[in-house]
């Protein structure tokens, strides 16, 4: 949900994958509502020309990786391909955040980004596992600016004065992902809220709308209380039933 975030800066933003775990929540909930266009992705692009935000589905506009989709699910583990996804991205972005399941990737992925001609860009791990910057323990991040690549830490404490557990982020069904998609659009707060505004920040950073970190989390907060992030799911939802 933190595309949502990211938005109000003014930064073009969109999501390049297989079908992500939030994207059950937004095609099932009567609220949420959107439906994505797996299959046209013209009109994905369209919209997102329009609104700003949308979904691009991996296997219609990887031109070579989509080949790739079926023999990565067969095969069930992790391969090759987990890392060629995320640096193969057709859309040719300049400033990217990416999260990495080993945290010994951040500095090569950084580096490829680098080569690639990426001007900005954030690669996270979570020490607690997750392949993105997390509330319940330190993130490692490898950071790409002006060609320099440098590895440090973030901790939690140091932007919400704590961290939160495992437990704290549980999700669920589709249902209840919803229902905690709409909590933190509609402003409250806690733990899920804090993870996903953290995420925002790094991204916000990287399209260059704030200079720092605690800057860009100031930022992403403001979407949320002012409004601006539920306004940028209506839009979504209401462009997917046009």
């Amino acid at each position: 949900m933190s595309h949502f975030y990211v938005f109000f800066p003014g930064l073009l933003v969109f999501q390049i994958g297989e079908q992500p775990n939030g994207l059950t929540a937004l095609r099932q909930h009567p609220v949420l509502g959107h439906v994505p266009d797996l299959d046209g992705v013209a009109d994905e692009l369209k919209g997102l020309l329009h609104s700003g935000i949308g979904f691009l589905f991996a296997p219609r506009l990887h031109g070579a990786m989509k080949y790739a989709i079926g023999p990565r699910r067969e095969i069930g583990i992790r391969t090759i391909f987990n890392m060629l996804g995320p640096l193969t991205n057709p859309a040719g972005a300049t400033a990217q955040l990416i999260g990495v399941y080993d945290p010994k990737l951040t500095e090569m992925f950084a580096g490829v980004l680098r080569n690639l001609g990426t001007k900005r860009a954030f690669i996270v791990h979570g020490a607690d596992g997750l392949d993105e910057a997390t509330v319940t323990a330190t993130t490692r991040v490898s950071e790409l600016r002006e060609g320099i690549v440098s590895t440090y830490n973030i901790d939690p404490v140091e932007f919400f004065g704590q961290r939160d557990t495992a437990a704290d982020l549980l999700g669920g069904d589709a249902e209840t992902n919803a229902r905690i998609a709409l909590a933190v659009l509609g402003g409250e707060p806690g733990p899920q809220r804090r993870i996903v505004v953290l995420n925002a920040a790094l991204a916000i950073v990287a399209g260059g709308k704030a200079d720092t970190l605690r800057a860009g989390i100031a930022v992403a907060e403001d979407c949320i209380d002012g409004g601006a992030a539920r306004k940028k799911l209506q839009a979504l939802v209401e462009r997917s039933h046009s």
